[in-house]
């Protein structure tokens, strides 16, 4: 017992001149040691804050993006203009002629406050004319972020920018749709 207080106690005695000889290193080099220490506040690894993000033009000074809904996939491409939009080669009230469709395209740029200031070009496959306008939608709001970064925080609180993950169930075996069963008959 007694040879253990004995190791303790030589362990606090090193500790104790080991303490010593360390205070008297940093008197020795100055305040040099303490400047060159970062301070308790600033963290070590700060991130860069408010680093600006570059729009990415292609040489035409257009924007493109891909958006997508349910099946149908839509390429955009948008650059500064008088607001027309053309979608697979046709106009847009040609191509989608039902008003409800034609708005949700315009949506982002409502909401952005950029309506009649870009042209759309875009072309759609696959789905029903709802699932291709939302594609569009999607294509445009992505489109405009790249174009001008500064929107993406209008644009993502309205939801644009979220992918509908929706689609369409598939069928089962044994029922007649995804869900609904056969008829039942007791006789």
């Amino acid at each position: 017992m007694a040879e253990e207080t004995v190791t303790l106690e030589n362990l606090k005695d090193a500790m104790e001149a080991g303490a010593a000889e360390a205070e008297a290193a940093v008197e020795a080099s100055g305040e040099a040691a303490v400047a060159d220490a970062p301070a308790e506040d600033s963290p070590v690894d700060a991130p860069a804050e408010n680093v600006p993000v570059e729009p990415k033009i292609d040489e035409l000074g257009r924007s493109y993006a891909t958006g997508k809904r349910k099946d149908a996939v839509a390429r955009v491409w948008i650059k500064p203009g008088a607001g027309k939009i053309t979608v697979n080669g046709r106009e847009v009230e040609r191509y989608f002629a039902r008003p409800v469709l034609r708005m949700l395209l315009n949506q982002p740029f409502d909401v952005a406050d950029r309506s009649g200031q870009f042209d759309v070009t875009c072309t759609v496959k696959g789905g029903g004319l709802s699932g291709q306008a939302g594609a569009v939608r999607h294509g445009i709001s992505k489109a405009l972020t790249l174009y001008e970064p500064t929107l993406r925080g209008v644009l993502k609180k309205e939801g644009f920018l979220t992918r509908d993950s929706r689609v369409v169930e598939r069928k089962k075996y044994g029922r007649r749709k995804a869900r609904r069963s056969f008829q039942f008959s007791k006789r």
